[in-house]
């Protein structure tokens, strides 16, 4: 596909692969997905601000009768609903002898804590204090200034994202042995996806990258690269889902990292245009022998103009484990090529 003829919506969303190319004979990436801009990506995402704010959870998961807990930094952290719906989170750690509130049910409102009674309700208490949270309706964040170590802001930098009540939404979480910017690092190689994950994309091309032309070298000043804001913070990628055998649904998608921990993929042309698949990194901290692990959690929120896709919207409840056990499969590989670049980094074997 060419950078000026993105791909267009048609009347059906399926295209069929008229010329199917074997894996083997696609045409190799590696002198594109250079690491030197892949890495200079990462660079400008870790230096944008995030407020402190990480990522908990799914909205979805934080229940009537328990606690949505999690660990953050080495920080045991709880997040529930008060008896009026508000999203309170806290210290997991009991103020009193130290209980993992992870395991205390809630009551009305009010997380009770099951070893001897002591009833939170959201307020400060016993020496228990709650922290900032947030509920963007997809996702739950916590804000840890501590942690974080910078500015705070009032609220976490959420990405644009199609209207929820016309939308079908999903989120998988999954963990692996590294650190946040190797899950970024992951999402900001978008070169990988045809010959990593051949089942699901195929006939991919990066047409932009920031800072650099789609064969990976400088943009010279002057051009559209170097003065088109959203190609120069994004990379800009054409690329088919593969559905079944020749079936394929052709898009133009843009990566962007609007925060240290967050990578964004939004389809801007084709079916399904405006939808994006958020993936956020949360660290978590060390196992018992010193590595780091990662949280990563993976919200997708899909839309379409299509008048069958009211049809999707009220099937959600049965599409969401379909979604979740797609994203899992990505990742069991993405996770792995995450994972193998900490190691090589914690030993000073790391190419890149």
């Amino acid at each position: 596909m060419s950078p000026d003829r993105p791909p267009r919506r048609g009347r059906f969303p399926l295209s069929l692969r008229r010329h199917p190319i074997a894996w083997e004979r696609q045409r190799p990436t590696w002198r594109e997905a250079r690491p030197a801009v892949i890495a200079r990506a990462l660079e400008d995402a870790q230096g944008r601000p995030s407020g402190n704010w990480y990522v908990v959870g799914a909205s979805r998961d934080v229940r009537d009768d328990r606690p949505l807990a999690r660990t953050i930094a080495g920080q045991e952290i709880v997040v529930w609903r008060d008896a009026s719906g508000r999203l309170v989170a806290g210290p997991g750690i009991c103020p009193h002898l130290g209980a993992p509130l992870r395991d205390s049910p809630v009551r009305c409102g009010t997380l009770v804590c099951h070893w001897h009674g002591l009833a939170l309700r959201g307020g400060p208490f016993a020496g228990w204090d709650p922290l900032p949270a947030h509920d963007d309706g997809v996702l739950v964040w916590v804000r840890l200034d501590e942690v974080g170590g910078e500015p705070p802001l009032e609220a976490p930098v959420v990405p644009a994202r199609p209207a929820l009540a016309g939308a079908v939404s999903a989120v998988y979480v999954g963990i692996g042995t590294c650190e946040p910017e190797d899950v970024v690092a992951n999402r900001l190689d978008p070169w990988h996806g045809a010959w990593f994950h051949p089942y699901s994309f195929v006939d991919l091309t990066v047409v932009e990258a920031p800072g650099a032309n789609a064969r990976g070298t400088a943009a010279a000043p002057g051009t559209a690269a170097a003065h088109d804001g959203e190609r120069e913070d994004g990379f800009t990628v054409d690329v088919s889902f593969k559905l079944a055998g020749r079936l394929v649904v052709p898009v133009r998608a843009v990566f962007t990292a609007p925060e240290p921990r967050t990578v964004v993929m939004r389809i801007t042309e084709g079916e399904g245009r405006g939808s994006v698949v958020e993936t956020h990194a949360t660290p978590l901290g060390h196992d018992d022998r010193g590595r780091p692990r990662t949280a990563v959690v993976e919200a997708v929120v899909a839309a379409s103009e299509r008048p069958g896709f009211g049809v999707a919207r009220t099937l959600s409840p049965l599409l969401r484990p379909l979604v979740r056990a797609a994203a899992g499969r990505l990742w069991r590989d993405d996770l792995a090529y995450a994972q193998r670049r900490w190691h090589l980094r914690s030993t000073g074997r790391f190419p890149g």
